[in-house]
């Protein structure tokens, strides 16, 4: 089977716990063993995707993990990393010091660490509860937290993204004057109603795959792409069939080619079924 399937992890690959169903990952597992390539398209720092690597076997056939939103690609059986653009020191530093204009908290990534002003300013409130966004950010990539008063300088390396969080409600007034100066350098995108990250000019998901995929023989025309939200629109505008989750925003279903159940529905195992028969 010349098949590729491209997933999201959060809201799509994983339901609301944070896990893959059992009928997800049976679908998955036996697809692979059929010849279909899994691809793990996620905002997600690629140490945040290892424990699904493991889980779906991904390591034992060359399944792929495309993290940082695109700006990094990984081959799982291999550990060859196939594209992989950050930005400049100097952008980095622009970015973080129009950051402290705002009532946002930067994180950043250096080896096991997220760097952070204050990890006790932490709370969000999403999802109908309060979030400790940096214990959960920590948490899903296995990362240790640590505190740095000034972020713009601690930036002296090129960075594939910085991660911007607070409240919803001010991210949504407030993210068009935070990319203004950046708004033809970087991409700036919502990964999440508390998340607005920065990455290098030209990254998105799309990019990447079609970067370290068609070298390897695949044709859009072999891809089924899954997603639920904003930075998922390239992807499923680019594959073969874009498929949107039940739970994805309208403006994702608008342009998919399918709209499947939801995350919590085994959303992803309904539709391979269905477009696979």
């Amino acid at each position: 089977m010349k098949k590729v399937i491209i997933m999201d992890i959060d809201g799509t690959l994983t339901n609301e716990e944070k896990v893959i169903t059992p009928k997800t990952k049976e679908k998955l597992l036996q697809l692979q063993s059929e010849g279909a390539v899994l691809v793990l398209a996620s905002g997600r720092p690629d140490r945040g995707l290892i424990d699904f690597i493991e889980e779906l076997e991904m390591d034992k056939h060359h399944g792929i993990i495309v993290a940082f939103n695109g700006a990094k690609v990984i081959d799982c059986q291999t550990k060859e990393v196939l594209f992989n653009q950050a930005m400049s020191v100097e952008m980095c530093q622009k970015v973080l010091n129009h950051m402290k204009k705002f009532d946002v908290r930067p994180m950043v990534y250096k080896d096991d660490y997220i760097y952070v002003n204050d990890v006790y300013n932490n709370i969000v409130h999403v999802w109908n509860r309060e979030l400790n966004v940096m214990k959960y950010e920590a948490n899903i990539g296995k990362y240790k937290l640590c505190e740095i008063d000034d972020l713009e300088k601690f930036a002296d390396y090129p960075m594939n993204k910085i991660l911007t969080t607070g409240e919803p409600d001010y991210l949504q007034e407030n993210y068009k004057a935070m990319m203004e100066p950046f708004k033809d350098t970087l991409n700036c995108v919502f990964t999440a109603p508390m998340y607005f990250e920065f990455t290098a000019k030209g990254i998105d998901k799309a990019n990447a795959i079609r970067l370290s995929l068609l070298p390897l023989g695949y044709t859009k025309d072999d891809m089924i792409a899954f997603g639920d939200a904003e930075n998922d629109k390239t992807m499923i505008e680019y594959a073969g069939i874009g498929v949107a989750m039940g739970n994805a925003t309208k403006e994702l279903k608008d342009v998919a080619d399918f709209v499947t159940l939801s995350n919590d529905e085994d959303g992803i195992a309904y539709a391979l079924e269905k477009l696979l028969k």
